[in-house]
């Protein structure tokens, strides 16, 4: 039962646009009422009415390590009591950067920002300032966080709101945005060729997340570097959610393929809002006070967010047998998804790297927006509060990845699992 939920929910949208703070919650993608959570441990979420679920979200990504991870939680404690903010520089803040440089390839610098679509603007406007031009390319279904250039046919809530033309977005910033199909690298090389010494920078999911867990081809992030290399384009790696996941060195790490700048999101706070971009000195020393590049935030390098990311990734580059656990926690779902699957008859399509995977039914691979989007997504839906009235909280859109923790156990995949099996049986 979740009355709490509904009353809350009743209660909210009296005082916040549409309920909640932001869209994705509003369970537009599936229907019904959001479930209002209030507390969580582990790998597991607990609502406003005592109920406990198995999360597939984690918080979208950045709980790698499950909720309330205890050294993660004293850290936040202990540092509060310093101040919540500064506005002034700390030795955490080296510390952090520090750390983030000697994990992932690539990064000779790194600015804090306070969340990753700030981190992705900002990677943006150093681009253009650093090549003197004016364009960019992204790709159909990824999404980058809300800044204007970036909600051109962008994936996640976009596509769950079927918003592709987004009011408050200019003619001017659009045009400035090339699009193309995700895992099209011939569209990309003739938007180059249409757009010759116009192009400031290419930006990507690695591995996207916006439209459920889409993998590259292979060769296309390589082929992609050519084309930068070639053609003096700044490749930006947009890491919000594979940074960090995926390896420590994140999927620069994992597919060996290396950005120029690389951006990051909740993360590297262990939850907490912030966010950060790196990468190449000869690209970062443009920016402000190095460079004539501005970019500023009062909040940035936030210490609480600091000590909670700090902790987090010090234990992921401490441990690196927990990469080794997540992988096979995930790749035992997915055999035991597939098997269930297979089962009921139904088509279906599992896309999985490392701790990120997704299920599409549909009869044919999943491989760009276009086809996650040709998807049988109203029966996503089914499957979803099917799911969730047996306590396993999955994201409440098709178009987004699922996430495993390191808190999750054997049992709990096996009950996942099965209760996948009673969803189906009563779905179809």
């Amino acid at each position: 039962m979740i009355e709490k939920s509904i009353a809350l929910f009743n209660r909210a949208q009296h005082s916040i646009p549409g309920g909640v703070n932001s869209p994705v919650r509003a369970f537009k993608s599936v229907g019904g009422t959001p479930i209002f959570m209030k507390s969580a441990k582990g790998a597991y979420l607990f609502d406003a009415d005592g109920n406990r679920y198995i999360d597939y979200i984690n918080s979208w990504g950045p709980m790698i390590l499950g909720h309330a991870y205890e050294p993660v939680v004293k850290a936040i404690q202990d540092y509060a009591q310093y101040s919540t903010s500064f506005g002034a520089p700390t030795e955490l803040e080296i510390e952090m950067a520090e750390l983030i440089i000697s994990m992932v390839p690539n990064v000779d610098l790194i600015r804090m920002v306070s969340s990753g679509t700030e981190a992705c603007m900002s990677a943006i406007r150093l681009a253009r300032g650093y090549t003197g031009r004016n364009k960019i390319i992204k790709f159909e279904g990824c999404y980058h966080g809300h800044a204007d250039s970036f909600l051109v046919k962008a994936g996640s809530g976009v596509a769950t709101f079927n918003i592709q033309t987004v009011p408050g977005v200019t003619a001017g910033v659009a045009n400035d945005t090339l699009t193309c199909a995700y895992n099209d690298l011939d569209a990309v090389k003739q938007l180059v060729t249409e757009h010759h010494n116009e192009i400031a920078a290419i930006i990507i999911e690695p591995v996207a997340g916006n439209m459920g867990c889409i993998l590259p081809h292979e060769g296309f992030l390589e082929g992609l570097r050519s084309i930068c290399d070639q053609q003096g384009i700044v490749f930006i790696m947009d890491e919000v959610m594979t940074g960090f996941r995926l390896a420590p060195g994140g999927a620069q790490e994992r597919l060996k393929v290396k950005a120029d700048l690389v951006t990051y999101g909740k993360v590297i706070g262990g939850g907490m809002p912030v966010g950060a971009f790196g990468g190449k000195r000869e690209i970062m020393q443009h920016i402000s006070p190095l460079g004539n590049v501005y970019q500023a935030g009062t909040l940035s390098g936030n210490p609480l967010a600091m000590i909670a990311g700090y902790m987090m990734l010090k234990t992921l580059k401490e441990n690196p047998a927990i990469y080794k656990q997540l992988d096979e926690s995930t790749n035992y779902l997915r055999k035991g998804l597939n098997d269930v699957l297979k089962a009921s008859g139904t088509a279906y399509v599992i896309n999985q790297l490392g701790s990120m995977i997704s299920i599409h039914f549909s009869e044919h691979p999943i491989v760009n927006f276009s086809s996650a989007a040709a998807a049988n997504n109203e029966l996503f839906k089914k499957f979803f509060h099917a799911m969730l009235k047996r306590g396993v909280y999955l994201p409440p859109s098709a178009f987004e990845t699922w996430f495993l923790c390191s808190a999750l156990t054997k049992e709990d995949l096996d009950v996942t699992i099965q209760k996948a099996k009673e969803s189906l049986q009563e779905i179809l």
